[in-house]
This record gives C-alpha cells, sequence and structure tokens, in this order.
C-alpha cells in the first residue's frame, strides 16, 4: 500500500487507501488485544492477515513492478475477508454463500494475475504463444493457486486445530470447483481481450498496469 497520498491519485483511489488503512489498523488493535488476553488462536490469524496484505506489495516492488491502488486495494479486502472475516469472524459459518463468493474472486483474482505475467511477457516478446494457450496458463495459475491454498488449509487443521475445511473433503472439492469457475471466466476475458473483444473493467486494469509500468509492453501495447 502506498505511504502517502500522492497528487497523481484520484478521489477514488485514495478513499480505496484509506479504506486499506483503517483495516490494517483494526487487525494491529486486535493484534494487541489478543496479545493481553492470550487468545492465540486470533493473534495467529490476525498476525498472518497483517502480514499478507503487505507480502504481494512487497514482492512487486523487489521484483519492480508498480501494482495500480485498485489492485492493491482488492487484495488487501480479499485476504481481510478471507482469514479475518471469514475465520475469526465466523462468515463462513454464518453465511453459507460467503466461501463459494471467496473461491469464486479468488479464481477471478489469480486467474487476471495468471493473465498479466504471461500477457506481459508476451507483449515484450519475451515468450512466443498465442491467446488460447495464455488464457490456458492463466486458468492454470489460478487452480494451482487454489490447491496450495486447500493444503493450507489442511495444514491448519491438522498443526492448529482450526477448521477451515468445514466438511472436509466435500468442502475441498466443491471450492476447488468454485475456484475453477473463478478462473475460467477470467481467462475466457483474457482471451476475449487479446482478440479484441474487450470488457470495460478488464481493459481498465490492464491499461493501469500497462501505464504504470512501460517497461515491460512494447510502444503498440500501451492501450
Amino acid at each position: 500500500m502506498k505511504l502517502f497520498f500522492g497528487k497523481q491519485l484520484d478521489i477514488v483511489e485514495k478513499i480505496e487507501i484509506s479504506v486499506a488503512y483503517l483495516l490494517s489498523l483494526s487487525l494491529v488493535f486486535v493484534i494487541i488485544r489478543a496479545l493481553f488476553y492470550q487468545q492465540w488462536t486470533l493473534l495467529f490469524i490476525s498476525t498472518i492477515t497483517l502480514l499478507l496484505f503487505y507480502l504481494p506489495v512487497f514482492i512487486a516492488r523487489r521484483l519492480r513492478i508498480h501494482l495500480p491502488v485498485e489492485m492493491e486495494f482488492v487484495i488487501v479486502l480479499f485476504i481481510y475477508a478471507a482469514l479475518f472475516l471469514g475465520e475469526i469472524g465466523n462468515y463462513y459459518v454464518t453465511f453459507w454463500w460467503w466461501d463459494l463468493l471467496m473461491h469464486t474472486f479468488s479464481g477471478v483474482g489469480f486467474g487476471f494475475m495468471g493473465f498479466i505475467i504471461l500477457y506481459t511477457l508476451y507483449t515484450y516478446q519475451r515468450v512466443e504463444t498465442s491467446p488460447t494457450l495464455i488464457a490456458l496458463f492463466s486458468f492454470c495459475f489460478a487452480v494451482a493457486i487454489g490447491a496450495v491454498w486447500e493444503i493450507f488449509e489442511f495444514s491448519m487443521d491438522n498443526v492448529w486445530g482450526l477448521n477451515m475445511q468445514k466438511s472436509g473433503l466435500v468442502d475441498t472439492m466443491t471450492d476447488l470447483i468454485i475456484n475453477s469457475i473463478g478462473a475460467f471466466l477470467t481467462s475466457l476475458t483474457g482471451f476475449l481481450y487479446i482478440r479484441g473483444e474487450r470488457n470495460q473493467l478488464f481493459a481498465r486494469l490492464i491499461r493501469k498496469f500497462i501505464e504504470k509500468n512501460p517497461q515491460f509492453f512494447r510502444p503498440d501495447s500501451r492501450l
């Protein structure tokens, strides 16, 4: 997340950054409270959530990649909703559709990340590929991340005694199927984007990513 408001940010971006900081502060408060009352499970999940807030941005900066504010905000919001609200707030139990929403969203989000990775290499002429293979890569990338997440849930349940998998195998398979549907939607949108049939929101995110990272793209890709 950005450390200060730059003049280049519009009002929507400033609101997104403000909300992200409020979520971070709420986690800091919960961590301090969990330490005081020795609530170790709450402390563990809150700390992991807070660290994950900054991990994608840290990795991006190490790789000299500039993420649009919208991407940073969506990452923070998803992590907060999936880990903190889902596990600590018990949203997965309170709202039967919460788990489906999170995994659909993760499939879409990681599918977009997979698309960006290969699309960048493609436009920079680092790899020779086709729209079909780019779409396939984005789909497989999202499904692979979803599988890693299920391994994480299984590990947390067995090591820390949590109940992230809820109904076990049924929950795991449902999550993977929903994740795959989200990944397919993004990969299909990416395929159509390259072919010239552009979804407005998808095209806007791609355009902002290109604008912030012109070093990775040929001049004719900066649309």
